[in-house]
Parts: structure tokens; C-alpha cells; sequence
């Protein structure tokens, strides 16, 4: 029935499917299309093939057929991109090169917008509106505008039609998802299907204004006390779900360092205030920006750090939190067993994969980076070297954990192209060496009790109550217990084979005995044929049996 849905939409969506089709097979990535059941992609899949863009590599391609694909496909690679588990290394950087710099929609279409979402002309909200956007995105472009009590603004409107885009993009998406789940084996352990529907949470969740508007509210709510950092300030009264009014800031973009250097600022103290600003988030606040490119930070008068497009935000829980910092601290502590255990506690790990190979790589990885004083430590390399890792084990990373790496790693990057010499580890000891007090102290032993009695609690409170209806059931004869057994049908049929040659020795010995008729030379015939049967399933059974420890102590090497 899922199959059947999959193809339905895509066969309402013929001419986007088709057009999607030929723009991977232009790129040379169409060939596991080929198992998909859908006539209007292999008809694609015909035309364009073996141009001289085949010579890039692979990463290189998918990049360019995705930014020609518009604007979901350019979200989809950029979520991809924070995936190093799921995609690799080389796939998620190339991936996070992705642009969405589009032309803007004139300035008639933005004031359309603007007035069915706040209810009123632009003029009569704004005091000066510029219908000329200063930014233009794939899914919103942003304005200057001034409020009648005098404040410059920043106006980000979300571009028209382009959340029916989306949702036609997303029907397709998980209609190829599903199909290419069932029918294409190279792709079935990425899960599309999951992957493609936490794509659609997260891009919906950018499509809406008043979660980006809930964000900066929050950060500067953290960093209230805090002067060097600030965040746009929002007017939730000129705001909407399509439609985002905040404060403007005017200064110097972290993605122009000449420019900033030119202020006779000292870039490695900027670079060093920007990782403290993000650790404290990370860390102390459990909420972070999770988007840190050099152009979401700004320089602005007084060496205040401005930071823009809240929109991506990455939020720990408490028990991703420990699992986070269980890793930290095994890596610390060159503990392979612990770290081991702390990659199979986090990640959806396969039922075939091997505990001991993955300890010995992990026993690799913590010789190679811990070995390195503070300063010379690539933390980004050994991020990655730990993603290649897990990846190459197959073990999936929850969504969190994935965004977390690739902020961290983003995050050096970005301090790196302000400061060469920047190292993040170094930045990062303090924060590493708080988390270990935290650990110990006594009110996090506190609150581990108290969270334990709460499972105990609820345990002791739900056991008489089950305890009550099983013996119920059990009184009335209604109790059924279900079993489910791997493997079953080889055990029993030895099991049968068994009992029915040691059977047939049992009555073959009694025939012999008894002498029964017909004898011949003394010996009853029926009783020796049957010893010689039984001998020979006997013989039989026991081979079975230690062909199969054979192929099993295979299996476990």
C-alpha cells in the first residue's frame, strides 16, 4: 500500500519528477533511478549522459545538481551536510558550500505579502520602506525599513509561492524516498525515509518566522548579562509566520576580514569571544546557534559581536547532554571501552556490527589525537576522523548529535579564517573541565537519585497493577504468551531427527534381543537394519551439527 502511495504522487507531479530525473542523470547520479518502477524517470534517464561534468567527482556533482534543482533540494544537501555519519566526510563538506543567494522578488509582490500578513500597507506600519532588497535568499530576502518611533529595521519576508513549492518538493521527495527504500539495496541502510522526514521538520520549521523570532528572544535572553554579545531585537507586533521585523545592525560581516583588520581590531581576541560566545551556548545554556559561517557574525561599534539569522538552532536535552559529555570524557581519559560504549548508548547501531573492530578503530583514533598537545589539536579533523568512523560502521547518529559535530567543526573553520593559529581545543578546555565538575557535584548525584526514585516509584505503583491482571488472566485461562525465535526451523528439524534415530535404536536394540523373525544366521533382520539405519541418521546428525558450529565460530571471527 506504501508502494502504490509512492508512486501516485509522483505520477500527479509528472513534469517535476521527469525534470529532477534528467537533472541527475546530466549530473551522472541517476543510476539507482534505474530499480525505481516510475516510466517518467527511466524515459530521463536516456538523455544527457556523458558530459564532461562526469569528470568531477561525485560530491562535486551532487552539489551542482542539487543548487539546479532550486530551493528544497539546496535545504535538503545543507541538512545533509550536518549528516557526516550518514552521507561521509567528504559528501557533508562539499555539501555545506551550498549557496541559496536567488533574485528577489520586486518590490510590488513584497508590499502584497507584507499587507496580507500584518494586515496593513507598508506605509502605514513603516515610516520609510526600501523596496529594493540589501539580501535575497531562496526562501525569504530582507529590507531596510524605519518605524514611525524612528528605529532601523531589518524586514525579512519570506519569498511568494514558495511554501507551495516546498510542499510539492517534499510529496516528491518522499515518494522517491519511500520507492528507493524498497527497491534500491545501495541506499536502504540510510533510512530516506527517516532522513527525508526529519528533512520536512526542519525545513517547515524555517518556513516559519515566529520559531526564528522565538529564537533571538531567547538567546538574548541568555546573554542579557552579557554587553559584548547582542542579537536583533524583534517587534512581535510587525511580525508573522511569513514575515520577520528586527533590529538592524550596522557593521563589519566576519566573512570580510580585511575589513575588519583595517578597524585595527585584533582578530584572534574577535575570534577568541566568538567560540566563548558559542561555548556558553553549548554548554551552559543547552540552546545554540547552529548556523556559525563567518557571515552570521558582525563586528559592530564598541567591539560588541552581533549575531544574525537565528532561524537554525540546535537544543540539547538532558540525556543527550550526558551522552555528549560521556564522549568528551572518554576521549579525555584515552578510555576506548568507554568511548565504545558511549557510541553504541547514542547511535541506532546495527545488529551485525562488530563491538570489537569498532573499539579497535575508536582505540586508533583516541592514540592519533590525544597524543597532541592542546595547541596543535585539529578538533574539526578529529570530529570528522570520528564521524568516518561511526559512518563506516554504519551506526546512525540521532539529528542532534550530527548538528552538534558540524557546528563545532563550522566553528572552527570560522575562528580559523579570522585567526590561523586559533584552536578550538584550547578554547574548549575550560569548558570541558566545567563539565567534569558538574559531573561530580553533589547536585547533579542529587538529581540522578531523584530522577531514580522516580523510576522506581512509578515502577512500584504500575507492578501491582500488572501483576493483578496477569494473575487474572492466568485464572481465567486468557493468558497467552507469544514467542518469537530466530532461526527456529533448523533446531527442530534436528531436534525431530534426533528423537526419531535414538527411536529407532531403542526398538531396533528390542527387536535384536527378542530375536524376532525373520532371523538369518542367528540375527533378527528387521533389528539389524534398523541398527544400520540408525547408525547412518546418527552419523548424519552429527555432521549437521558441526558443519553449523563451523559456519557460526566463521561468522563470529
Amino acid at each position: 500500500m506504501l508502494h502504490l502511495g509512492a508512486i501516485d504522487r509522483l505520477n500527479r507531479d509528472t513534469h517535476r519528477v521527469a525534470e529532477i530525473a534528467g537533472v541527475l542523470a546530466k549530473y551522472g547520479l541517476a543510476g539507482w533511478l534505474r530499480a525505481i518502477p516510475l516510466n517518467a524517470v527511466r524515459e530521463r534517464l536516456k538523455s544527457d549522459e556523458g558530459q564532461p561534468i562526469n569528470e568531477l567527482s561525485a560530491p562535486v556533482r551532487l552539489r551542482l545538481a542539487l543548487t539546479d534543482l532550486g530551493t528544497t533540494f539546496i535545504k535538503l544537501g545543507q541538512m545533509l551536510s550536518t549528516r557526516p555519519d550518514v552521507v561521509g566526510v567528504e559528501v557533508a563538506d562539499e555539501l555545506s558550500q551550498l549557496q541559496t543567494d536567488t533574485p528577489a522578488d520586486d518590490g510590488a509582490t513584497i508590499r502584497k505579502l507584507l499587507e496580507e500578513e500584518l494586515g496593513r500597507p507598508a506605509d502605514e506600519i513603516f515610516a520609510f520602506f526600501d523596496e529594493e532588497a540589501f539580501a535575497s535568499a531562496s526562501i525569504a530576502q530582507v529590507h531596510r525599513a524605519k518605524l514611525p518611533t524612528g528605529e532601523s529595521v531589518a524586514v525579512k519576508i519570506q519569498k511568494a509561492g514558495i511554501q507551495r513549492l516546498v510542499e510539492s518538493d517534499l510529496s516528491i521527495l518522499s515518494g522517491l524516498a519511500e520507492l528507493a527504500e524498497k527497491h534500491v539495496d545501495q541506499l536502504r541502510p540510510y533510512e530516506p525515509v527517516a532522513l527525508v522526514r526529519q528533512f520536512r521538520r526542519t525545513i517547515l520549521r524555517e518556513l516559519d518566522f515566529n520559531i526564528e523570532r522565538r529564537n533571538l528572544e531567547e538567546f538574548a535572553r541568555n546573554f542579557a548579562d552579557d554587553p559584548g554579545v547582542r542579537f536583533p531585537k524583534p517587534w512581535p507586533e510587525f511580525s508573522s509566520r511569513r514575515a520577520l521585523t528586527m533590529e538592524f545592525f550596522d557593521g563589519l560581516l566576519g566573512s570580510d576580514p580585511d575589513a575588519l583588520k583595517a578597524t585595527g581590531i585584533d582578530l584572534g581576541e574577535f575570534a577568541q569571544r566568538g567560540a566563548d560566545m558559542y561555548l556558553e551556548m553549548i554548554f551552559r545554556d543547552s540552546f545554540y546557534h547552529a548556523d556559525p559561517h563567518p557571515g552570521n557574525l558582525m563586528l559592530l561599534p564598541g567591539g560588541v559581536i552581533g549575531v544574525l539569522d537565528c532561524g537554525m538552532a540546535g537544543r540539547l536535552d538532558d540525556v543527550l547532554r550526558d551522552e555528549i559529555e560521556a564522549i568528551l570524557l572518554a576521549v579525555a581519559q584515552r578510555d576506548t571501552e568507554a568511548l565504545t560504549d558511549a557510541v553504541f548508548s547514542i547511535g541506532a547501531v546495527p545488529v551485525d556490527a562488530s563491538r570489537d573492530q569498532l573499539r579497535a578503530d575508536l582505540a586508533d583514533f583516541v592514540a592519533e589525537y590525544t597524543g597532541q598537545s592542546i595547541g596543535e589539536l585539529d578538533l574539526a579533523g578529529a570530529l570528522r576522523s570520528l564521524a568516518d568512523i561511526i559512518r563506516r560502521h554504519h551506526i546512525s547518529l540521532p539529528p542532534g548529535v550530527s548538528l552538534l559535530l558540524r557546528t563545532l567543526i563550522v566553528l572552527e573553520g570560522t575562528s580559523q579564517l579570522l585567526n590561523p593559529d586559533f584552536s578550538l581545543a584550547a578554547v574548549i578546555r575550560p569548558y570541558y573541565l566545567r563539565t567534569i565538575g558538574r559531573r561530580l557535584s553533589p547536585q547533579r548525584f542529587w538529581l540522578k537519585i531523584q530522577r531514580s526514585y522516580r523510576d522506581w516509584d512509578r515502577l512500584f505503583k504500575a507492578l501491582p497493577r500488572d501483576l493483578t491482571e496477569t494473575l487474572q488472566r492466568l485464572r481465567s485461562g486468557r493468558l497467552t504468551v507469544h514467542l518469537d525465535h530466530r532461526h527456529l526451523d533448523p533446531v527442530v528439524n534436528r531436534l525431530v531427527l534426533g528423537i526419531l534415530t535414538a527411536s529407532l535404536f531403542l526398538g531396533s536394540s528390542l527387536l535384536w534381543s527378542m530375536r524376532a523373525a525373520p532371523i538369518v544366521a542367528g540375527v533378527s533382520v528387521f533389528g539389524a537394519a534398523g541398527y544400520v539405519i540408525s547408525v547412518y541418521m546418527g552419523w548424519k546428525l552429527l555432521r549437521a551439527i558441526r558443519r553449523s558450529g563451523n559456519v557460526e565460530g566463521k561468522e563470529e571471527k
